[in-house]
């Protein structure tokens, strides 16, 4: 979880592989990024691949649970991240979307509250196979072009 520097993040991040492994994932990757874009965590079962955007908190912000601040910016990011991803590693599983939210108790870390979001957002055909969020037609990633470039 190199990526993560707040305590709460990596406390979070911790409980939600946990969560994932389980419910019979196997965690692939911690806060995968690629250029600007991130995602938090990449599972997968025999049947799907699953990318995850943890949230964790201390406490409920502007009357909205954690997994409630994801809003559309987020999701294009992290279908955006999935699709290089999947490019990338010539994945064939059906991918999902996952929020996971959790609050942490700010003086002992206990988690207090845990919400696993299955299929929390359903990106369009076009957009997960296309990468139309940045509108690339390649990506480069550790030295590889992942598609072509125009």
């Amino acid at each position: 979880m190199a990526f993560v520097t707040d305590p709460i993040g990596i406390i979070g991040e911790a409980e939600a592989t946990k969560m994932l492994e389980a419910k019979g994932f196997k965690v692939l990757e911690h806060n995968w990024r690629m250029g600007h874009l991130e995602v938090d965590l990449i599972a997968e079962n025999k049947k799907e691949i699953v990318f995850v955007e943890v949230k964790a908190r201390t406490c409920i912000l502007n009357g909205k649970m954690p997994e409630e601040n994801v809003d559309e910016t987020k999701r294009k990011r992290v279908v955006a991240a999935a699709n290089a991803y999947i490019k990338y590693h010539k994945i064939e599983k059906k991918p999902r979307f996952d929020v996971i939210g959790l609050l942490v108790a700010r003086d002992t870390n206990e988690i207090t509250y845990r919400c696993h979001v299955e299929n929390a957002f359903h990106p369009t055909a076009r957009t997960i196979y296309t990468n139309s969020y940045s509108g690339q037609l390649g990506w480069h990633h550790r030295g590889h072009t992942i598609g072509r470039k125009k």
